[in-house]
């Protein structure tokens, strides 16, 4: 089996590159940058341009499978997402159909549906609702996976993150995504005999979860993790919550209050603990 993983140089890439190395043949691993150091066995790194579909066309050519995890990450002008997150999705997906591969496994985001409520318990059917034009990309590729299941019979699993970061925030005691659960949900992505056109949340086994992942209990994906071993800490630290922000009221946090165009992750307190070899 060969696999191809576009954004590898990013931090959730960091932490797939090993285990999709050890399940398969081949692992192609791409993003913009020239270098991504040292590689795994079984690994070789391919530079390329999700906006250049000639790009994708060379990078997936003999491909299984992809694992989607290139993007510009945060909220920016809708050019800057245009090309990348969108025109990228595009050429993605194209590619895996001219080329094709069984399957596309994407990292969608809990942004595509961010402004439901985070007290609604939402399921993976509840319309979209985006925060942000980056929320709004990640709508447009799920609608695309949906399309391309429908009418070129490519499988999708679109993967809808929370935050797959360290907890330091009481949103994060739901929403948290340990990177253990993340390579267990990408692996049971890949694995799944028959997905057709799947979305499913990425999120830990914690007590606070506020979506619920049932309709698509079929993949198999199990989480371990429970981010309520940091409430206590988190709980102490939190200052009050102000209940007429949209940050503490919808599902996407920061990025439901943010104007259009600003960045999202410049008010959250990311910690960049990528993998090292």
């Amino acid at each position: 089996m060969k696999l191809v993983l576009t954004g590898a140089a990013g931090r959730l890439g960091s932490y797939l590159r090993e285990p999709l190395a050890k399940m398969c043949d081949e692992l192609v691993s791409t993003d913009i940058i020239e270098d991504i150091g040292k590689l795994y066995d079984g690994e070789r790194y391919e530079q390329a341009d999700l906006a250049s579909l000639d790009d994708m066309m060379r990078v997936l050519e003999g491909a299984d499978q992809v694992i989607h995890f290139g993007a510009y990450g945060d909220e920016a002008e809708f050019d800057t997402i245009l090309g990348p997150n969108i025109i990228g999705a595009y050429n993605v997906w194209e590619a895996a159909y001219q080329h094709k591969l069984r399957r596309v496994v994407y990292a969608s985001s809990i942004h595509a549906v961010g402004m439901h409520s985070r007290t609604d318990f939402i399921g993976t059917d509840v319309p979209h609702r985006p925060d942000t034009f980056y929320g709004l990309a990640k709508c447009f590729s799920e609608d695309l996976a949906s399309l391309y299941w429908d009418k070129r019979g490519v499988e999708s699993v679109c993967m809808r993150i929370l935050s797959c970061a360290q907890v330091n925030n009481a949103r994060a005691l739901g929403s948290w995504l340990s990177y253990d659960d993340l390579i267990h949900l990408v692996t049971q992505s890949i694995n799944t005999p028959t997905t057709g056109f799947t979305v499913v949340y990425g999120v830990s086994n914690n007590d606070r979860a506020p979506v619920d992942n049932s309709n698509a209990s079929f993949l198999g994906y199990r989480p371990k993790d429970n981010a309520e071993q940091f409430a206590e800490k988190v709980l102490a630290e939190e200052a009050p919550q102000d209940l007429n922000d949209t940050t503490y009221l919808c599902q996407g946090g920061p990025f439901a209050s943010v104007e259009l165009g600003n960045s999202g992750v410049a008010t959250m307190n990311i910690v960049q603990d990528a993998k090292k070899l």
